[in-house]
């Protein structure tokens, strides 16, 4: 735990739901400050009000996918000399349907918050902690990271790259006094799969699905003990295995079957 008397901020992107409300929460309950990031203040608003009786609780309006509204976030910090122990690269968006059909400006902008804003973040923010010598950076990925996914390509692909990213990160901060966790949750009960339209999609239907909470706290610990990489659920865990070593055609027609919706 954290013991330096006072404890700098921790800040958390898509925290308005699901795993980065659950996140928000585990923080607030071990009274570290919270800085958190959403493009819609109304249900950070709501979140503040029951956490503030905890902690210092800050709330900043961003759209992440955009570039000047990420410089803009980066500067207000800067500006208000916020200093931030621990980064939660939480937010993250899917799209569901081929690539030939997919609307491009759903599927940039998810790249952007996927990918391009969990990088931005985390170069801006990482010098200050290795000058200081502490800080934890958790970032969410998904089992989606571990193999292609037909039907849903491009978020797939992100994953992949998050999971890359985090785990040379964790490489380049040995001995720093830095981790970096890549938590890879399973499907997960939240809004994710209504916000991309997946209910009816295999991975979901019929399925006892984690809660973001239980999800969010095996993170949490991870990102304590500074683990490189969490996977969420045993069957998950047993999963990925398999999949290292099963040849990559198969398993991309496996992944294939599974996403389909029931037609």
């Amino acid at each position: 735990m954290h013991h330096s008397g006072k404890s700098n901020y921790a800040l958390i992107t898509g925290a308005s739901s699901g795993i980065g409300l659950e996140l928000a929460r585990l923080f607030a309950a071990d009274g570290i400050p919270l800085i958190l990031v959403a493009r819609r203040t109304d249900r950070l608003e709501a979140l503040q009000a029951e956490l503030s009786a905890l902690v210092t609780v800050k709330l900043f309006a961003c759209d992440l996918s955009d570039a000047t509204a990420r410089t803009h976030l980066l500067d207000a910090l800067t500006e208000q000399q916020l200093k931030i122990d621990y980064l939660v690269n939480n937010a993250g968006r899917g799209q569901f349907g081929d690539i030939a059909e997919n609307d491009w400006s759903d599927t940039d902008a998810m790249l952007q918050l996927n990918m391009v804003a969990l990088s931005h973040l985390t170069r801006s923010l990482v010098p200050v902690m290795k000058q200081r010598g502490f800080g934890h950076i958790l970032t969410v990925a998904s089992t989606a990271a571990f193999q292609p996914g037909p039907g849903m390509a491009a978020y797939f692909a992100s994953k992949a790259y998050v999971l890359s990213y985090s785990e040379a990160l964790a490489y380049e901060l040995k001995n720093s006094g830095i981790s970096a966790t890549c938590l890879c949750p399973g499907a997960t009960q939240t809004e994710f799969f209504s916000q991309a339209v997946m209910e009816d999609s295999g991975l979901v239907k019929g399925k006892q699905l984690p809660t973001a909470a239980e999800v969010a706290l095996q993170g949490y610990q991870a990102m304590q003990r500074g683990k490189a990489v969490s996977i969420h659920g045993l069957f998950n865990r047993l999963r990925i295995f398999s999949l290292r070593s099963a040849p990559r055609a198969i398993v991309t027609a496996i992944t294939a079957s599974i996403l389909k919706r029931d037609q």
